[in-house]
This record gives structure tokens, C-alpha cells and sequence, in this order.
């Protein structure tokens, strides 16, 4: 089971991997929705911690179908962090009839090389789900899951459409469904007993006060690693 968490700086990226997170999302900008963090802050993230740091990929909030310019900034900032040591990436592309830009899409994972790669919640603003999973099946070699929340605001609102497409990653083995937005202690685990994903990705719910202007709180993660162990070994008797 693979709790991921998002971090802003080093300090979070100690305390989620201290308090039991297997992944780190860094980015800058939550207000944002997250945009790609600077040279520096991801060079002191990556050498604070053992696991894997993956870094969003996005340069501005204003949508998902990016111009010439956009692209160049992204492919500069691909190699800062490919030659920087993270893990992977926090990518995601559309076009102008919100379908996945497969070329923008394309041109990204040449780039990434080794670089794993998840597709971010561009995936909540596509026209149909089931064909914009279809598509990224295509890259299931080097996008290894994809974060939603089933298209709806919060992940509990879109259990049904989450169970939907976690149904399809396994009969077409595609990518992972990583279940996101709005997850915390109380809620994850009727989240789980229902969608049943191997991986969750929580933000402000493992902060104090639930805000991301507090610390990480390390005993929400635990609680939130208890509760899932727990549901899995109810699963499994």
C-alpha cells in the first residue's frame, strides 16, 4: 500500500517519511494547485530523504493546453530534474477538446528517460474518463499511474467513477489509480473498502489544522497507515 503525500519543502519531506509515506509529490504554489518548484527547493528535498520524490511538472495554473512557449519552459525544467536525481515526474497535458494531447504527452516522456511518471489531475477535466484512460494505456510503460479523484471535487464524491477505472487498470493493465483529493484519517477508510486502489495521495488532510500553511502532522499519517492495514487484513481473512 503506497501512501504518497505533498510536500513543499524539506522540512515536510523528513516528516512524511518519518511518520510512514512511501512517495512524496513536491511541488511549490499549492494555492496554485501546485506549480513546478525551484532549483533549490528540489536539490534540498531529494537529498533529505530515502524514497522516492516525485516533481510536479507544471508551469503555470491558467489550464492544460499548453503554448510553444509553455513547452519550452517545460522541457528546460524536465532536465533540471532528471539531472537533479528525482524519482519522476507530475506531468499532465490536454488539447483544446479536453482529450489527452498524446504528442505533448509524447514529447514529455522522450524527454523524461528514466524518469517515472505520474499523469496529474488533468485527468479530472477530460471530456470521457474511460477513453482518456484507454489512451494513456498506450504509455503504460512510462506513465505508471494516473492521480484523480474520479473527476469529481473530492475523492469521496467520486468513489463510483473511481471504482470504474480501477476496474479497468487491472483488466487492461494500465496504470495505477492513484484515488486523490480531500483524503484524510476519517474518511479513507469507507474510501478504501469501496475503490479498493493500492495507492492514496493526501495533501491538507496529514497537515495540522488541515492547512497547508501548518506542518505535516506525523500522527495522521500513522492513523491513516493504521486504518488502511487494517482494512487489507480484514480483506484478506
Amino acid at each position: 500500500m503506497i501512501i504518497e503525500v505533498i510536500v513543499q519543502n524539506s522540512e515536510d519531506a523528513k516528516r512524511a517519511e518519518q511518520a510512514g509515506a512511501r512517495r512524496l509529490e513536491l511541488v511549490s504554489a499549492i494555492s496554485e494547485g501546485g506549480l513546478t518548484p525551484s532549483y533549490g527547493a528540489i536539490k534540498q528535498v531529494i537529498e533529505a530523504v530515502n524514497i522516492p520524490v516525485y516533481v510536479m511538472l507544471r508551469p503555470h495554473s491558467d489550464h492544460f493546453c499548453y503554448r510553444s512557449s509553455d513547452w519550452a519552459i517545460i522541457e528546460e525544467d524536465v532536465m533540471v530534474i532528471r539531472d537533479l536525481g528525482a524519482s519522476g515526474i507530475v506531468f499532465g497535458c490536454l488539447n483544446p477538446y479536453q482529450e489527452i494531447d498524446e504528442p505533448g504527452l509524447s514529447h514529455v516522456i522522450d524527454l523524461a528517460g528514466e524518469l517515472g511518471i505520474t499523469f496529474h489531475r488533468a485527468f479530472d477535466e477530460v471530456e470521457n474518463q474511460v477513453k482518456a484512460f484507454e489512451t494513456l494505456c498506450h504509455y503504460s510503460e512510462s506513465i505508471e499511474r494516473v492521480l484523480t479523484s474520479g473527476g469529481a471535487q473530492r475523492a469521496e464524491e467520486g468513489v463510483s467513477q473511481l471504482q470504474q477505472l480501477q476496474l479497468l487498470s487491472r483488466k487492461l493493465s494500465g496504470p495505477e489509480i492513484l484515488v486523490g483529493s480531500g483524503l484524510n484519517a476519517h474518511n479513507i477508510s469507507g474510501i478504501h473498502q469501496r475503490v479498493k486502489a493500492s495507492e492514496y495521495h493526501f495533501g491538507s488532510g496529514v497537515r495540522v489544522h488541515n492547512s497547508f500553511r501548518s506542518p505535516i502532522d506525523v500522527a495522521q499519517i500513522q492513523m491513516i497507515r493504521k486504518k488502511l492495514e487494517m482494512k487489507n487484513s480484514e480483506s484478506a481473512s
